[in-house]
């Protein structure tokens, strides 16, 4: 009796709740059986390393659960996931004037950072958007150790805004040109550029923008209790890595599924998060990329489209807006091949059947 109760309490809230901000008042027990099993193969292991799942439906959180020594209160390393806040960050400042548009020119922002080794006229050019949907002409890769803009090679450097911009123009000898591709762009992983992104808001707004994001968003969401990680020269890291409770991630993700709103507040443009989560480029096969924003589909035949902060180690904070749907899935699993494969196949085989039809 005391199970059927809570099933119908959990199709109830399913069916009925909207909300201008998140609702963390229903401590909700684990109703679905497809939950109860996820949570048990996590408990044991199956899948390594998850330190929390937290699911909620129309604004409510219905599913709560922290692993490894993990709790409430526990801050958590997403490592790139992180690097979204330079797109949301970016908007706030369009929205307030202080940057024209995403087109704008990175040099109209970082004249300071002239003159650049490796000269050549076509890097005037480059513009926020280029950096935001990492297919600047910099030859910038993550992915390839040989690279000169890899990231292990900017963090012995202690400025890293200089260091993306000093790099050589690339070269595209053995795949297709952008103008060759989808939406005519090369995607090439870059930390550097989004690293650059807060430097270049930081120069537009005249202040720090770690301030700015505080004032701005954090506040807002009333998140409190976070640790914000910093370059060498002190400035905001939107590579990646400042922690954030689980609670927290789902606010900032739920504001974006709610288009920018939180508590009647209109804390980003709805135009501004519709352009970020719009595909700009392609990645591979089965995911696109828009303003540092993962897109992709899931659950059963792979048919709910999400979009995603995702980071090393299989951390995920996801929206699914034909679900009216946000997931954070962290975990530690950094630099194990498997790790993206845990938290999809949690989201494919076990969280997004129960919303599907």
């Amino acid at each position: 009796m005391y199970k059927t109760i809570n099933i119908l309490l959990f199709l109830f809230f399913v069916a009925h709740s909207s909300s201008a901000q998140l609702d963390f008042s229903l401590e909700n027990p684990i109703s679905n059986t497809l939950l109860t099993d996820m949570d048990a193969e996590v408990e044991k292991g199956t899948y390594e390393n998850i330190t929390s799942i937290l699911i909620a439906k129309d604004g409510k959180l219905l599913f709560e659960k922290y692993y490894n020594d993990a709790d409430k209160n526990s801050k958590h390393n997403t490592r790139s996931a992180t690097k979204t806040i330079a797109t949301l960050v970016t908007g706030i400042a369009i929205d307030k004037g202080y940057i024209k548009t995403e087109k704008d020119k990175v040099f109209t922002y970082l004249k300071h950072k002239m003159p650049v080794q490796n000269p050549d006229p076509r890097k005037e050019d480059i513009t926020i958007e280029d950096l935001l949907t990492m297919s600047s002409i910099l030859e910038c890769d993550d992915n390839n150790s040989f690279s000169r803009g890899n990231e292990e090679r900017m963090y012995i450097i202690e400025d890293w805004a200089k260091f993306l911009v000093d790099l050589p123009v690339k070269s595209y000898p053995f795949g297709p040109k952008p103008q060759e591709l989808p939406y005519g762009r090369a995607m090439s992983y870059c930390s550097a550029g989004s690293a650059a992104v807060a430097e270049i808001v930081q120069s537009a707004i005249g202040g720090k923008v770690d301030e700015f994001l505080k004032k701005n968003l954090l506040e807002p969401l009333e998140i409190i209790d976070y640790k914000l990680h910093y370059t060498p020269t002190g400035t905001l890291n939107t590579a990646g890595g400042s922690e954030y409770r689980s609670r927290d991630f789902l606010k900032i993700i739920q504001m974006c599924l709610q288009n920018g709103t939180w508590n009647g507040e209109q804390l980003i443009s709805s135009k501004w998060l519709q352009k970020a989560t719009a595909p700009k480029v392609n990645a591979w096969p089965d995911m696109d990329y828009g303003y540092l924003f993962w897109l992709r589909k899931y659950g059963k035949d792979k048919g709910v489209q999400c979009y995603a902060m995702a980071g090393n180690g299989g951390n995920k904070v996801m929206a699914f807006p034909d679900l009216n749907l946000t997931v954070v899935l962290t975990a530690t699993n950094y630099n194990n091949r498997n790790a993206h494969n845990y938290t999809d196949e949690l989201l494919n085989k076990y969280i997004i059947p129960v919303f599907q039809k």
